[in-house]
């Protein structure tokens, strides 16, 4: 028996917020929601646009671009579970592709290429993690302190140029480009990267810990838990997915830019929102997080394919943020 679970019964929040309790069962219920608002979603797309919406190539399009958003957004859901908010995932996640596509690291080949990436988005990360957990600093001005460093730091390494990914380092173009059973790699990367993450969230201490921390961090630390630790782990975690993301946003692209993951932290953390994670902490699922990272996905869809410019985009996403905090707010007063 973990420490966690020996100071559940003392801790209320820590029972009820656990991906077992209460809200537990609550979040299954939401996520019938948002797969019905799914399929609304694509009636709609079958209704206005039954030559476009339906087709293989589209899906495929949907999927691929959900891809490099929802590794960030896995990521982006264990660190607010724990009670924190990463701002700087879109830079890190262009500081890596940058870092990872200049020419001194291309003549290694494409294997040091990826464990580069992974590398600057984990050590960016970490960097993170040590400000806020041993540094005491907010989450909020840590993280966009790192935003602006990151995105100045891809600048300027890049002197603001587009670097191509040399013929040379195909291997990492093809998990775009070749295709298992009709979906791309890059799907497949991004559906194991989500099974991982749902795996450790739920399955072992490490997650039951996230939850801790994020429902009752004095709870947490009472019980023996090293709340400091673990949220320089998490934040840690989020960089590792900014660093494979910037794999798979290089092999789509075939670049490395500092404009990459432009606004990408705001679909993340939306994405969160609407899946149900509680911005405070203590509550959230995987599956939540991605279902509405789909949604979001299928919506900019339906919005090109209806020639609809991208100022009404940001104007309906704003909007459904509003409307998820909203109906989060109301779930909470009426289940405790």
């Amino acid at each position: 028996m973990t420490e966690v679970d020996q100071a559940a019964p003392t801790g209320p929040r820590l029972q009820a917020a656990g991906p077992g309790g209460r809200f537990g069962r609550l979040g299954e219920v939401r996520h019938l929601g948002l797969v019905a608002a799914l399929i609304l979603l694509a009636i709609v797309g079958l209704v206005t646009r039954p030559e476009n919406f339906a087709t293989s190539s589209n899906v495929v399009s949907i999927l691929a671009l959900a891809s490099t958003i929802g590794v960030i957004t896995v990521g982006m859901t264990f660190v607010i579970i724990g009670g924190g908010i990463d701002l700087s995932v879109g830079a890190l996640m262009a500081l890596a592709s940058v870092w990872a596509t200049t020419l001194a690291t291309q003549s290694y080949g494409p294997v040091v290429m990826i464990v580069c990436a992974v590398l600057v988005g984990t050590g960016a990360g970490l960097l993170n993690g040590i400000l806020i957990a041993y540094g005491r600093m907010v989450p909020f001005i840590a993280t966009l302190a790192m935003m602006v460093a990151g995105r100045g730091l891809a600048q300027r390494m890049s002197n603001q140029r587009t670097q191509l990914v040399q013929q040379d380092n195909s291997m990492i173009v093809s998990l775009s480009t070749t295709r298992v059973l009709g979906l791309p790699l890059l799907v497949y990367v991004f559906a194991l990267v989500v099974l991982l993450g749902w795996l450790v969230l739920n399955r072992t201490t490490f997650g039951r810990r996230t939850y801790a921390v994020g429902g009752n961090p004095e709870a947490a630390r009472l019980a023996g838990i090293d709340v400091r630790r673990h949220t320089l782990l998490l934040y840690a975690l989020s960089g590792l997915c900014c660093g494979i993301a910037a794999v798979l946003i290089m092999a789509r692209t075939t670049t490395g830019s500092s404009t990459h993951g432009d606004l990408y932290e705001l679909d993340a953390i939306a994405a969160v929102i609407i899946g149900g994670t509680l911005l405070s902490g203590g509550r959230g699922t995987i599956i939540g997080s991605i279902l509405g990272l789909l949604i979001f996905t299928v919506i900019t869809n339906l919005f090109i394919l209806n020639g609809l410019n991208t100022a009404d985009q940001l104007i309906a996403k704003g909007a459904i943020i509003v409307a998820a905090v909203l109906l989060q707010r109301r779930s909470l007063k009426t289940h405790t």
